[in-house]
């Protein structure tokens, strides 16, 4: 009984319990699998949404060129009097120019967010507080309340020269170019000798540019002993002049060869107001008309004023606190590997905050305020830069102004010339050229020869193009782009600083090559 009875308890309630389970657990179950679809689709959902965040940014703007390319396609054959096939993506790139469009700076996009604008606050924060300490010094030092800004004033002085300086060269490049491819247009299609009235008139307006774009700025600066944002201020407009009347031209000419006039009438011709506007106007790229706004917003222009003002007065306080204390002839030591290495450490925060105040300065400020007053409704004169993980995309879009001219008339004529090749060498081409230009600025404007920026910018600018190319897209390069910045604009201010004081307690005792090509901080001899 016992052996009988104890098998069918055991039995009976193994029977019970899976009938009680064929009840509860597919509920249970179809529950696990709806949780487990649920966290499946979930982190499907989530992946989805990162690759599209990642990819819309550096997409939209390709579909946006792509799409204004393909709009103005068929005005462009029809310019050019004939149809022709569908181009392959990169003869289309090449081929096709820049496209203008309305569209605001990055910086005043962001600005609309409060936690980016509340950076600019800080920085504002910061300009009042070298005001207030430079007041409180002077108070102690001196016992009275006062701002003296004598470095300011001196750097600017000679203004009246200056402005004459710049008046004659805008006259020129207002009419001598102008004119002289007009004279050249009409005269282009009925010459029996199109290379020779070409070559003619080419030597022609390039020897005069020599003299008047070229020489004569440089007499003025040297020979009128002018200070050193004074000399800036003629050698950037020189600059700048030479780049515009030169896209005036390598635009107009084209156009001039391929339209052959109805006989009887003249070529077609840019207005004058319109080479006018363009010389004005913030870009380097001529064109017949740009996108413009419908008014100008007088709130906007004095807001911009107000900015230029302010990174002007925030540039005087960081020399003023920041560098002259520190290279002056009272305070400094004798000169050794320790203190160099130092000075060049204590220049890292001046010299990037001169960098800073430079880009919105000029780039954001200067370049939006005329855009402002002369309606011009382009304004991408910078990209995001400062999320750059390679050095190619930074030098694309640190200044977009002169980088599409370096593009559109140094890289990509360049290719043409040598019909697609050696894209290598049109890289570097555009790098010596610029190198060159940014070291002849620096050496003018500073009054001494010095290839700090030629050997940062031709050398090491060079390397790290290649080697940290677009390829590069993890966060820790954008932390290598920042820490070569800051490196380079400290190795800059240090040694641009001990040149200028070496020049002041060392002069010059002849006017040899040798003496005026050497820097006089190699082997000056005062007490540092």
């Amino acid at each position: 009984m016992t052996t009988e009875e104890s098998p069918n308890g055991p039995r009976h309630r193994n029977i019970k319990a899976p009938q009680s389970d064929e009840l509860s657990s597919p509920a249970g179950s179809h529950d696990n699998v709806q949780e487990d679809n649920l966290r499946q689709w979930q982190k499907h959902a989530q992946k989805v949404k990162v690759k599209v965040l990642e990819q819309v940014k550096e997409q939209l703007s390709d579909i946006l060129d792509n799409a204004l390319t393909e709009s103005v396609q068929p005005f462009t054959h029809i310019l050019n009097g004939k149809m022709t096939r569908k181009p392959s993506s990169r003869a289309q790139k090449m081929d096709n120019g820049k496209v203008f469009m309305a569209r605001a700076s990055l910086l005043d996009e962001l600005f609309e967010i409060s936690h980016i604008r509340t950076i600019y606050h800080m920085f504002i924060a910061v300009l009042l507080i070298f005001f207030l300490s430079t007041l409180a010094v002077d108070y102690i030092d001196q016992g009275r309340l006062v701002l003296e800004f004598d470095l300011l004033f001196f750097a600017f002085g000679k203004l009246g020269t200056v402005t004459w300086a710049w008046g004659v060269m805008f006259v020129y490049t207002l009419f001598i170019p102008y004119y002289t491819l007009a004279f050249w247009g009409s005269l282009y299609h009925t010459f029996s000798s199109k290379t020779g009235l070409s070559l003619g008139t080419g030597l022609i307006l390039s020897a005069i540019q020599m003299c008047v774009l070229g020489l004569f700025p440089i007499y003025v600066v040297v020979h009128n002993q002018l200070p050193p944002a004074s000399r800036f201020i003629v050698i950037l407009e020189q600059i700048r002049f030479l780049m515009k009347s030169y896209s005036f031209m390598r635009e107009t000419a084209p156009v001039i060869m391929r339209n052959t006039p109805k006989e009887g009438k003249s070529p077609r011709f840019p207005t004058f107001s319109s080479y006018l506007y363009f010389l004005f106007c913030p870009t380097l790229i001529y064109r017949e008309s740009y996108p413009r706004n419908t008014h100008i917003r007088w709130k906007y222009v004095g807001v911009t004023l107000g900015m230029i003002l302010g990174c002007l007065f925030y540039g005087y306080f960081v020399l003023v606190r920041l560098c002259v204390p520190v290279f002056r002839l009272e305070t400094s030591q004798p000169f050794s590997k320790r203190t160099m290495v130092l000075a060049v450490f204590h220049s890292i925060l001046p010299g990037i905050m001169l960098l800073l105040l430079c880009f919105f300065a000029f780039l954001h400020c200067w370049l939006n305020l005329f855009g402002e007053l002369l309606c011009f409704a382009d304004r991408m004169f910078y990209k995001d830069w400062w999320n750059s993980t390679s050095f190619a995309n930074y030098y694309r879009t640190w200044n977009v102004v002169v980088h599409d001219w370096l593009y559109y008339y140094g890289y990509r004529d360049f290719l043409w010339l040598s019909k697609g090749k050696f894209r290598a060498a049109a890289m570097l081409s555009v790098f010596i050229v610029s190198a060159v230009v940014h070291e002849y600025a620096l050496t003018i404007g500073f009054g001494f020869f010095y290839p700090v920026m030629f050997c940062l910018f031709a050398v090491l600018g060079v390397v790290f193009n290649f080697t940290m190319n677009d390829k590069r897209q993890n966060p820790a390069f954008n932390v290598i782009m920042w820490a070569c910045l800051f490196l380079g604009q400290g190795v800059q201010v240090c040694l641009y600083c001990q040149e200028w004081y070496a020049q002041i307690h060392c002069p010059r005792k002849e006017n040899s090559f040798w003496e005026l090509v050497t820097p006089r901080s190699w082997s000056c001899s005062y007490q540092r």
